[in-house]
């Protein structure tokens, strides 16, 4: 509803309200929240009708009326106000400006008109006798204005209700059938709100609605005829742009019903909701026309998966009529990813069969770009979620681990980090596809026995592959990472005992003189990648045996390739492990400083004749592996010097003990040749071999070992150094790379080497399986010892403990893996040694005895 004005005592037409523009299509919710609005009982201006009075009260038309009757009445008009309903009204307040005095004075009098809603209507307004007239206001005050209601309505001309609608009607099936309009826009608009202002409105919506029926119905016939598909898509959708245009125009013509008769009944839906409506139900509910377009819809989507160029506007426009029309998630929606389900499922298990993984992966890819691109192009954006995960389901998790078990090694052995890459980015967006157990397919290396001696070596290389992998594909996830961590531990440890002797094993190769593979600080970066595959070993008590007993030989033969790197790896295996298990390894660094002070005081203090230059290392017991004596023929001028130092230590550290072991022996040797004068650096059986060639030019094998006393196979492997090695000091007839019965030997005085002082490596007896069985079974016992040593500190504590309990706090203590039945021995050992004892009355719980 709307405040009309009239000119008291005489007929004024309002004044013609400005052209209705045409507006956009609303979207639905817009629609829908119009017609939620409820009519109140008393009459309130909305916003939209405030906008219209602003816009006519910006620039008031001003109009002379030449009446007779109304000339002839006072100057000062009176003004009153008529309301269509009855309303709650005090008073209004209006502010007008004083006019110039020139214009007071004048008979012409101008009216000026307030608007009054939406509809724009505009009447006369006077001033009654009892006011204030302009002219006796001052300058810019404000005057307050009394304004009444009228004594009587106005009433419409006989037959103007039926006239407008017929102009009305003519005009909505001039727009339904596209041609031109007789009337004035402008003159139908005011037509509408004249109606709706005498309370017409409800038959006027009913009329409306009825011609836009009739012409909706007339429209179903062109589509039950056969038509070729593509062709019924498009004429569909050219009667639907039609329907959309008309509804617009019809729309902007009755937007004065829309906004006050409409909009105070919640029950009837808007002009464009009342269009959309009859489309839906008359044309698009009719289930050959709805079956067609789905199946169109469908195919056209179909040719475009397969690779065909197909009309995407057409597509856009047919969906957004269904998603218009809220037919779209029943009709087709749910139909669209049934199709795309099976499609894609039928395509996964093909391609699977035909591709390899790299391929398949690329070819994923490209299909969730498309249907990606298809959400943005043409479907619905609800649509977007439920479509993705389904080809993410049918093509990636569906093959989740068919694809990892055919292309993972492949990818990881020939490095492909793209392929890597987009594994991760495609399995990621899959439930459960970022498997914490995907590296344990890649770890048979460990279990072979047959790669034992590249094992160590092979996983410093993979460690760094699978790193690089996690850093650069797999965008440094914490979950690979973790099951990186889990997987190394979990398959490292597959065979007990062995990855720890290895590591140590290849910690020594790396550590010794011989090898000049690498420069310090490589070596340093190689140590500390070690460290890391040394963390996930259980029996770091093995590691620890094997590499005291290889410490020693480096140490004691002088073999170590830098006493930096050897203090380097003692401090990160303190650091990893502990100073317990440091300690011993510490001692045998502590013994070798002391044994070099000992001898600086030795020769300080002992004037020693000969040719022969003595060094003794000085050993404790207890830090270093036990050697197995060998007694062997020295020099009486050997035998002397031992006395002496013997005599000498003894004489300064009494109460000790001296053990010789020959085998630990090193000498340095002048020998003169025709080339010059050389030092020789060797061990104490090649200086036995090597002083023989004083007493004679030539010496067999058995001769030799008569002579020297050393083991025969200890005497092989000396006698290979010297004269099948690189430093080739003696001849061996015949030649050949080992040494037989029956060879004999004789000095090279034609021997040449560039350096002057020259070390001789003793060729290292390689360990037999005897000897890895003896430092394995110390490291068994060792093990008996701390498994005893923590029940008895647990009981002591506890005094009273569950079978139970006590076996969880004994693993809690170790740091190495025990199987319970041989923790159950140790238990067993300690009560029939009356360390412990069961209890009486519940044998399942075990009592300290003190």
């Amino acid at each position: 509803k709307s405040l009309s004005w009239s000119k008291w005592g005489c007929s004024l037409p309002s004044p013609n309200p400005p052209p209705p523009t045409q507006e956009a299509r609303p979207a639905a919710s817009d629609v829908n929240n119009d017609s939620s609005i409820t009519s109140s009982k008393k009459r309130k201006i909305n916003s939209s009708e405030r906008e219209d009075i602003d816009s006519i009260s910006s620039s008031p038309k001003t109009t002379n009326y030449s009446s007779s009757s109304c000339t002839s009445t006072s100057q000062h008009i009176q003004k009153k106000l008529r309301f269509e309903d009855s309303v709650d009204f005090i008073g209004l307040d209006v502010k007008m400006a004083e006019e110039s005095s020139a214009s007071c004075s004048s008979n012409k009098m101008k009216t000026v008109f307030l608007a009054g809603g939406v509809g724009h209507h505009a009447n006369g307004l006077t001033k009654t006798a009892g006011s204030t007239t302009f002219s006796n206001s001052k300058p810019g005050a404000a005057k307050k204005l009394v304004i009444k209601n009228f004594k009587e309505k106005p009433k419409l001309p006989e037959n103007y209700t039926h006239e407008t609608w017929q102009k009305l009607k003519e005009a909505v099936e001039a727009i339904q059938n596209s041609i031109s309009i007789k009337y004035n826009l402008e003159e139908l608009y005011q037509a509408v709100e004249n109606l709706c202002s005498h309370k017409i409105s409800a038959k006027l919506y009913k009329q409306l609605q009825v011609v836009c029926e009739d012409h909706i119905k007339a429209q179903i016939d062109q589509f039950r005829e056969y038509l070729f598909l593509t062709l019924f898509l498009k004429k569909i959708d050219k009667c639907w742009q039609d329907h959309c245009r008309q509804m617009i125009m019809i729309r902007s013509i009755f937007l004065f019903l829309d906004r006050t008769y409409v909009l105070q009944n919640s029950m009837l839906p808007s002009v464009w909701d009342m269009g959309l409506e009859l489309f839906r139900f008359y044309i698009i509910s009719d289930m050959k026309v709805q079956s067609k377009t789905i199946d169109g819809i469908l195919l056209l989507i179909e040719r475009e998966r397969s690779g065909e160029t197909i009309d995407r506007s057409l597509l856009r426009s047919l969906l957004s009529m269904l998603s218009d029309l809220q037919i779209y998630q029943d009709s087709f929606e749910q139909r669209f990813l049934e199709e795309t389900n099976r499609l894609y499922a039928a395509e996964g298990q093909r391609l699977m069969q035909e591709r390899e993984v790299p391929d398949y992966l690329h070819h994923v890819n490209k299909r969730l770009e498309e249907e990606a691109d298809r959400v943005i192009t043409y479907l619905d954006q609800s649509t977007q979620k439920p479509l993705i995960a389904t080809v993410e389901k049918q093509l990636l998790g569906e093959h989740l681990t068919a694809t990892l078990q055919k292309g993972l090694n492949h990818l990881l052995d020939e490095n492909r980090i793209q392929d890597l890459c987009l594994l991760y980015q495609l399995f990621s967006r899959v439930r459960g596809g970022v498997l914490l157990e995907i590296w344990i397919i890649h770890f048979t290396m460990v279990i072979n026995p047959e790669k034992d001696k590249t094992m160590v070596q092979e996983l410093l290389d993979f460690k760094d592959k699978v790193d690089h992998i996690i850093h650069v594909c797999f965008m440094k996830n914490e979950k690979f990472v973790n099951a990186m961590k889990e997987a190394f531990e979990t398959f490292i440890n597959k065979r007990t005992n062995k990855p720890a002797e290895l590591i140590a094993k290849h910690v020594d190769w790396k550590l010794r003189a011989g090898n000049k593979e690498a420069t310090d600080e490589e070596l340093e970066k190689m140590l500390d990648k070690i460290m890391i595959i040394f963390r996930f070993i259980y029996g770091k008590d093995v590691f620890e045996a094997f590499y005291k007993k290889d410490l020693a030989k480096r140490l004691l033969v002088g073999k170590s390739a830098s006493v930096d790197a050897e203090k380097s790896m003692l401090s990160k295996l303190k650091h990893e492990c502990g100073a317990a298990f440091t300690s011993k390894l510490e001692g045998m660094f502590k013994d070798m400083e002391l044994s070099k002070d000992i001898m600086v005081q030795f020769k300080q203090c002992q004037n020693l004749p000969g040719n022969i230059e003595l060094t003794v290392n000085i050993l404790t017991m207890g830090y270093w592996p036990t050697y197995v004596p060998m007694e062997v023929h020295l020099l009486p001028e050997m035998v002397r010097l031992q006395e002496i130092f013997k005599t000498f230590y003894l004489g300064k550290h009494s109460g000790r003990k001296l053990q010789w072991q020959s085998t630990l022996g090193h000498c340095v040797l002048k020998a003169e040749f025709k080339e010059g004068k050389k030092e020789l650096q060797v061990s104490l059986f090649q200086t036995l071999v090597l002083l023989m060639f004083n007493e004679g030019e030539e010496f067999t094998l058995e001769e030799i070992k008569l002579a020297t006393g050393i083991e025969d196979g200890e005497l092989r492997r000396t006698l290979q150094s010297l004269a099948c090695g690189k430093a080739r000091v003696i001849h061996k007839v015949p030649k050949s790379k080992d040494v037989e019965d029956g060879d004999k030997f004789s000095c090279n005085d034609d021997f040449k080497h560039k350096l002057f002082r020259i070390k001789i490596n003793q060729i290292q007896m390689k360990e037999t399986v005897e000897e890895q069985a003896s430092t394995t079974e110390r490291v068994y016992q060792d093990r008996q010892y701390q498994i005893d040593a923590a029940i008895v500190r647990i009981m002591k504590m506890r005094k009273t403990l569950s079978h139970n309990l006590l076996v969880s706090e004994v693993y809690n203590q170790l740091k190495f893996p025990v199987k319970p039945a041989d923790l159950k021995k140790r238990i067993e050992s300690l009560i029939d040694r009356d360390y412990m004892e069961r209890d009486k009355e519940n044998p399942n719980q075990y009592n300290y005895v003190a």
